[in-house]
């Protein structure tokens, strides 16, 4: 080939070069433009995701519940205005009373012979009547079978066959900014509200109010952003195979979008536990104890900064170890600190009680304990609480 053939190949080579480049620009340019009007990958998704959430919640409503609570009050009437100013003499006429609702929550079916899981505050009232009102309308009157003392957590029982029920899922496996769907009776209101959102956080504890000047402590909660209102405590936290991964119990007042659920694996055992017996068993230590903060460790030189320390209660009934209890039996006394369960260290996210109601009565419960300045092992063998 000559210089000149070389040239003139290397001229139309670039040339080649610069118009492929510019066609395939034109045509990248094209087809992206066409997929950012078009948005066919975005909408994909989009429809993807609103389709599972439509599934679940047409899969879950029914055997979502609302809990009605009434009670008899006295009927107010104009002979009451008088007896504000005038005393209880004024009128001798035996005051009237009126069934009134005076709350509500919400809950879910678990066994399709009617076992319906809700908050215990939702049901605290012993003296209260309480009706389920089933996503068809049906309303049934429901008995309390069990109060949970240490999960905000109850189990109530409907006279109803072939009903539809939730399964449970595995709130162990829940990772942060997985998504989730809230079901209830919005503000006691508006039933079968949803709403959707993620998993914020993991193992949260809060001080919740449950009632006029009553609180607990719930530990290892679900934090989620999914809105809960007043009214959705007790229904069910989902996940988007439409599985119960929590139950709804509290919201952060003064926040957005804080919202806390009681993790289902936490509370299946119990719920199981009363189906088959028809009540709570629960396992039983006989010991009356406070926690250990590192506050209370260095102002009464303690020892230890976490655990518990057995102590009696201010009222002559409110003794530090039950006599004939576990606790008795193994030997523990007043001011013992318990610091250790089963090798799981106590502290506030893992209190006593918790490691407690994870056994069953006859377990053996291996304690480390403190006392009088030296450790020592104790086993102690659980019985069933009365």
């Amino acid at each position: 080939m000559t210089l000149k053939e070389k040239q003139q190949y290397l001229v139309l080579l670039g040339i080649a070069i610069l118009i492929s480049g510019v066609i395939g620009g034109i045509a990248g340019f094209t087809a992206a433009q066409s997929i950012i009007d078009n948005k066919p990958l975005i909408q994909t998704a989009t429809k993807i995701e609103a389709s599972d959430i439509v599934n679940v919640v047409e899969g879950a409503s029914p055997a979502v519940v609302s809990i009605i609570v009434t009670k008899d009050l006295p009927k107010i009437d104009q002979n009451d205005l008088f007896r504000r100013f005038f005393g209880e003499g004024f009128n001798n006429t035996p005051q009237e009373t009126e069934r009134r609702e005076i709350g509500g929550g919400s809950g879910f079916i678990v066994s399709a012979d009617g076992f319906v899981v809700t908050n215990k505050h939702v049901v605290t009232d012993e003296a209260a009547d309480y009706t389920v009102l089933l996503n068809n309308g049906d309303k049934h009157a429901a008995k309390v079978l069990a109060r949970d003392p240490l999960n905000d957590l109850a189990i109530l029982k409907i006279d109803v066959n072939d009903l539809p029920t939730l399964a449970f899922g595995d709130s162990d496996s829940l990772k942060p900014g997985q998504s989730v769907i809230a079901i209830g009776n919005a503000l006691g209101e508006f039933r079968n509200t949803v709403s959707t959102g993620v998993i914020s956080g993991l193992a949260r504890s809060i001080t919740a109010s449950s009632g006029p000047f009553q609180s607990e402590r719930l530990v290892g909660l679900i934090q989620t952003d999914a809105s809960i209102n007043p009214g959705n405590s007790g229904g069910p936290l989902l996940d988007t195979a439409g599985q119960v991964v929590g139950i709804n119990v509290a919201v952060a007042q003064g926040a957005q979008n804080i919202g806390f659920a009681i993790p289902i694996n936490q509370v299946k055992e119990t719920i199981e536990s009363v189906r088959q017996n028809g009540k709570l068993i629960r396992a039983w230590l006989g010991v009356r104890y406070v926690p250990i903060t590192a506050e209370m460790a260095q102002a009464n030189n303690l020892g230890k900064d976490f655990g518990v320390l057995v102590l009696k209660g201010d009222n002559p009934e409110d003794i530090a170890v039950m006599p004939g209890s576990p606790a008795d039996k193994a030997g523990l006394e007043e001011n013992d600190i318990i610091f250790e369960a089963d090798g799981e260290k106590i502290t506030e996210e893992n209190p006593l009680a918790m490691i407690i109601a994870r056994r069953k009565p006859g377990d053996l419960l291996r304690l480390k304990v403190l006392h009088d300045g030296r450790e020592k092992d104790t086993v102690v063998v659980l019985e069933e609480a009365k």
